[in-house]
């Protein structure tokens, strides 16, 4: 008889990146992967997300609730051999099979971190991480930091708790023709993150503001992204130093950005994976990021690591960057051989044979 797995998959048509990217890449991978030949498995969700290479091993559950009570009912409806609990630690307080829990971060544990939009989701995750960790079988953290931040605050995680790592865009995709409108007519520095402290753009922007002015008019600063919170002093300051405000823009022109710019700046203070520094690592772009959480981890030697919250190491790591032309290539080409260490055949791998020990524990 074959194994039946349940996966909380709503991020898959109900959250444009994050989460969401997670999860459909998760499901494109073990679509494709031998080990799940003979797997079923049981997506539970309010709306199906519309993909053709998920075959007939794939079924959609749709329950429309709200949440909490959408948790509660997949909980007790849920069958099979296992259960992933993608995107809440809620559901994992009723399931009646073998639960593993992914955990992205503990940013709703860093005080001033979470966005006003997370503000009511990192209280709810506060309020019931605790029974969740005590229930699931498995943790599968998305970095060894996550796993390091999450067993030092909850101890009781120690034995349970294993790093399987996200991965970029699959190397060869071209990237389409980037976007006119955008005006970026000359090179460019490509940040990309909501706006809001916890991504650190406003010193980003004061590094930017730093560098001379010749350096500066032969290129143009880009953020892209959402708006989010406390981004008041964010706009002001990409307003008075001539950054470039996207906006949130498609998968595809993100990754024409990527490929187009002559660097990319992520100087974030807190991270629980860092996805951006592997997709601009992927497409070749030499990247400056943080000495911080996750961010060394994915980077590895690939990357100009900096204090984030030190202006003048920002604006010196930038002026390297676009100034010296050896290592910029140099760090693009280590950021491509980085790349490849990480993919999502093995995040499906490693995730699929935790959920099969799971049933065995």
């Amino acid at each position: 008889m074959s194994l039946v797995i349940a996966i909380d998959a709503r991020a898959a048509a109900e959250v444009p990146a994050g989460r969401g990217r997670y999860v459909r890449e998760l499901l494109s991978a073990l679509a494709q992967l031998p080990e799940a030949g003979d797997v079923r498995f049981e997506l539970w969700a309010r709306e199906a997300w519309a993909n053709p290479s998920l075959d007939e091993r794939f079924a959609w559950r749709l329950v429309g609730l709200p949440d909490p009570a959408w948790h509660l009912a997949v909980a007790l409806r849920a069958r099979g051999d296992a259960f992933l609990s993608t995107n809440s630690y809620l559901t994992a307080w009723a399931t009646r099979i073998p639960t593993t829990v992914v955990v992205f971060d503990l940013i709703s544990f860093v005080p001033g971190a979470a966005t006003s939009a997370q503000r009511r989701a990192a209280r709810i995750e506060r309020a019931t991480i605790r029974p969740a960790l005590r229930r699931a079988r498995a943790l599968a953290c998305i970095s060894q930091a996550t796993r390091e931040d999450l067993e030092a605050r909850f101890p009781a995680a120690r034995g349970k708790s294993h790093t399987i790592a996200l991965a970029g865009t699959p190397p060869g995709r071209e990237p389409p023709p980037l976007d006119p409108a955008f005006g970026l007519d000359r090179p460019f520095v490509l940040a990309v993150g909501t706006l809001e402290p916890r991504k650190n753009l406003e010193r980003l922007i004061d590094a930017w503001a730093a560098l001379p002015a010749a350096l500066r008019a032969g290129h143009t600063l880009a953020l892209v992204g959402p708006r989010g919170w406390q981004d008041d002093a964010i706009l002001r300051a990409a307003h008075d130093h001539g950054a470039r405000l996207l906006g949130r823009v498609s998968d595809e022109q993100l990754q024409a950005l990527y490929a187009g710019c002559a660097a990319f700046a992520y100087p974030s203070l807190y991270e629980g994976f860092g996805l951006p520094v592997l997709e601009a690592m992927t497409a070749g772009a030499p990247v400056l990021t943080s000495t911080t959480s996750s961010l060394p981890e994915v980077a590895g030697d690939a990357a100009l690591l900096i204090d984030p919250r030190d202006s003048g190491a920002i604006a010196q790591g930038l002026q390297r960057l676009l100034t010296e032309p050896g290592l910029a290539e140099a760090l693009g080409e280590k950021g491509r051989e980085r790349a490849r260490l990480f993919s999502w055949e093995r995040t499906a791998r490693q995730t699929l044979a935790l959920l099969q020990a799971s049933t065995r524990s």
